[in-house]
């Protein structure tokens, strides 16, 4: 079994295509070995060892796709997400005690400017104007020569963020063994070939895009098209090029194609898929039902997250239940109580042991204590997310137990939003919370109360927010109150919150 991204990537056909784009030839598994040996040099060169972390903050497309691969396997990937503000890149950036970063050529940015704050060694990504993903990666300066050593299994292969319950974002390690057995869960649950091609229309900063398409592409053999970003505009144009047997999106985007897909019938009947998957936020029933007979392929609803090197369950190509998330797929899944350390049958918290999952949130000892525990000779981690199994040992997710809000897939810790609206000067006090909407399940919105005397709009606050957090982080709802309503027990809860201000529907 592979258990190293370098391992994993070993036994594939020199000329065999990989990773492909839009006017390029593609970089073959021969080209991508190379340019992971010329990676690991230039590594070395500039100071960076085995285990340093390199951040990458690339556009999405094929260079991003190589860099996370080759980087990874020399030292440990940090991909952050390219509309970050500057103090976000300096946060994630310091957090990560990051020592170096790889920037596209030409880039200067808020990623630079954070990067230099720091001192990070900054790294120079060149594209090559013929081959997709092939790059030149070159260094500012003159630093020591890093350790060779040659990460192994139990290093850190990537690490991500998570929105946590406390306004912190927790770190999430994955090692080399955890990204290459939940590219093989991936691969085994959809039954990969090295015939297959993925388009991918995923953003590459994300456990979705970087592990259900990229990396369980690659560990088959298979090979992967890379776009430049999402857009419902260009995806049949994408399609009609690249000719993918499957791709992998959130439902967001799913809804998006399906929207234009009656004009371009011609290139569905042209480029048969033979099944289309969705995963990151609930598919609902009846989009699935439209994408099936839209494709007349399967629609694979799979069940994911971070600490789970992403899958965690999966519908099967041959059945699908619409609402369910699936059987198990690779981790085993099972229920507990949702306050005590035990497993039980019926509706609990969803719970998943196996190689996929962290070993644990980096420097949070808080954090691993709730939300680790030992039972039936296991290590098993608790997801947040209450369901049930049916008959047939399909999961139901029936709700949620953490206040994280689900924005399309991207998640959001409300109290690092209460955070920067608290610096507000006319907000006194504020409550983030998950307002439902019917394409993204749910969306940001905030109540807050102003201070004695002080006035200020809905646009005003929002036009704050948006230059302190990305895009997707900014309250899309703001509602002024004289009071923000309490609990039985004189708290704020932030679960049932748009129910009680009456806002349920008015979403979307």
């Amino acid at each position: 079994m592979s258990s190293t991204l370098t391992s994993m990537l070993a036994a594939h056909a020199d000329d065999a295509p990989a990773i492909g784009a839009s006017e390029k030839s593609w970089l073959t598994y021969g080209a991508l070995r190379s340019l992971s040996h010329e990676v690991r040099t230039s590594l070395r060169t500039n100071g960076i060892g085995a285990k340093d972390r390199v951040a990458i903050v690339l556009p999405n497309g094929a260079a991003m796709a190589s860099a996370f691969i080759t980087v990874a396997q020399a030292a440990t990937t940090a991909p952050l997400n390219p509309n970050y503000r500057e103090d976000e890149f300096a946060f994630y950036l310091e957090d990560l005690t990051a020592k170096a970063i790889v920037l596209e050529a030409g880039y200067s940015g808020p990623a630079e400017a954070a990067a230099r704050r720091q001192g990070l060694a900054i790294l120079r990504l060149q594209q090559d104007s013929t081959v997709a993903g092939k790059f030149a990666l070159t260094g500012e300066g003159d630093g020591d020569a890093g350790d060779d050593n040659v990460p192994d299994q139990d290093d850190i292969a990537l690490i991500l963020h998570t929105s946590g319950t406390t306004s912190r974002p927790k770190i999430v390690p994955l090692l080399q063994s955890n990204v290459t057995a939940s590219a093989r869960n991936i691969a085994v649950s959809l039954n990969l070939t090295s015939s297959d091609r993925c388009l991918n229309v995923m953003p590459l900063f994300h456990i979705h895009g970087l592990i259900a398409a990229v990396a369980s592409s690659l560990s088959v053999g298979a090979s992967i098209w890379c776009t430049s970003g999402f857009n419902a505009m260009t995806f049949f144009a994408s399609m009609a090029e690249a000719k993918p047997t499957w791709y992998t999106a959130v439902p967001t985007m799913h809804q998006a194609i399906l929207s234009r897909a009656g004009r371009n019938e011609d290139t569905i009947k042209a480029n048969p898929l033979r099944f289309l998957r969705s995963s990151s936020a609930s598919l609902p029933a009846q989009v699935m039902e439209a994408l099936r007979e839209t494709f007349n392929a399967p629609v694979v609803e799979a069940y994911g997250m971070t600490e789970a090197t992403h899958q965690m369950c999966c519908n099967p190509l041959e059945r699908q239940k619409p609402g369910s998330v699936g059987v198990a797929a690779g981790p085993e899944v099972r229920i507990a109580h949702e306050t005590e350390n035990h497993l039980i049958e019926g509706i609990g918290e969803v719970v998943i042991s196996g190689p996929n999952v962290t070993p644990g949130y980096e420097s949070n000892p808080d954090a691993n204590a709730k939300n680790f525990f030992e039972a039936n000779g296991k290590r098993w981690f608790r997801t947040g997310d209450q369901g049930s199994f049916d008959k047939d040992g399909f999961l139901e997710l029936t709700g949620r137990l953490k206040e994280i809000i689900n924005r399309g897939g991207e998640k959001i810790s409300p109290l690092e939003v209460d955070g920067v609206l608290m610096d507000f000067p006319a907000i006194a006090q504020v409550v983030t919370f998950a307002l439902p909407h019917p394409k993204l399940g749910e969306e940001v919105a905030a109540a807050v109360v102003l201070r004695e005397g002080q006035t200020a709009t809905e646009r005003d606050i929002r036009d704050f927010a948006a230059t302190r957090m990305a895009d997707f982080k900014v309250p899309r709802k703001v509602v002024i109150l004289d009071e923000i309503p309490k609990g039985a027990t004189g708290k704020m809860q932030r679960i049932g919150m748009a129910e009680k201000l009456g806002l349920v529907e008015k979403a979307g």
